[in-house]
């Protein structure tokens, strides 16, 4: 499961699992716990036999979406049954099935409803702000950007969450990934942000925080470097940032070999199981 977006988006996401594909039989649902999507993948893996389907979630917190995803997998109540497809006149069935009558976020149908399935699964339980390995990745860039860094401000910038107390452990998980930063080179400054992007009353103040702390790097003498703690590209950043002197490759966490790696210990957690299976119907 990943959240999905654009094109280049999507396919960096397709990219970062081609590897893994020799090893393993894989699906890539994209939304944000979107019901079609997951039914299409479970569907496909079904089509090849597969009986036991571990869900790893591409998700930056651990937290995101587990409810939903548990309900569209018959995995706890909530959630109706399938919808019988809507079909629109003149329209591609395969589009209006699980479609019709939804409305929308980004693209992705927010339909909430149970798959039709033969299978049990195994929902994986962390995000990649529990991975120790995403501060390499983040050392990673950083260095790459990096020219002068005791004259250098790095700032990890998140999307953060609209609950207090969650984007508080959203904070502290970055800052515990951005340990890898601060050992591996001499930075002036390395701090951690959320921008809170999709909540505009927490989002002002965020991004005042953001503003000022690229403007201080300038100010100083120095300058801004923004590392992006996200699955893919730069996101609303540049918006965010514009008329402020910073450096930014506008690259995510993807491409990097320690995302791969990521995805497959989480692969090889759930194939131990165990595997739940689903909740009757009524």
């Amino acid at each position: 499961m990943a959240h999905g977006g654009s094109p280049e988006w999507n396919d960096a996401v397709l990219e970062a699992v081609k590897p893994l594909r020799t090893r393993h039989d894989i699906e890539v649902a994209f939304g944000m716990a979107e019901a079609a999507s997951l039914q299409e993948s479970v569907r496909r893996l079904e089509a090849r036999n597969v009986r036991r389907i571990g869900v790893v979630r591409l998700f930056v917190s651990s937290e995101s979406f587990v409810e939903q995803t548990e309900q569209i997998l018959g995995l706890r109540p909530g959630a109706p049954a399938t919808p019988a497809p809507a079909v629109v006149p003149g329209a591609d069935p395969a589009i209006s099935a699980g479609h019709g009558g939804h409305g929308s976020h980004g693209g992705h149908s927010m339909a909430l409803y149970r798959v039709a399935t033969q299978s049990s699964f195994a929902l994986s339980a962390h995000g990649l702000l529990d991975a120790d390995g995403m501060g390499a990745v983040l050392a990673d860039r950083a260095i790459a950007l990096s020219k002068a860094p005791a004259r250098e401000d790095v700032l990890i910038l998140g999307h953060g969450p609209g609950d207090d107390a969650e984007n508080a452990r959203w904070l502290a998980k970055l800052d515990a990934r951005a340990a890898v930063v601060r050992a591996r080179a001499p930075f002036r400054r390395v701090e951690v942000e959320t921008l809170r992007e999709d909540w505009p009353d927490k989002r002002v103040a965020a991004q005042a925080r953001i503003r000022a702390f690229v403007k201080r790097a300038t100010d100083e003498g120095g300058r801004a470097l923004v590392i992006p703690f996200r699955i893919q590209g730069f996101g609303p950043y540049a918006q965010v940032l514009e008329g402020l002197d910073y450096v930014a490759d506008h690259k995510g966490l993807i491409p990097h070999a320690e995302v791969i790696r990521w995805i497959e210990r989480e692969i090889e957690a759930l194939e131990a199981g165990p595997f739940r299976t689903v909740l009757p119907r009524g």
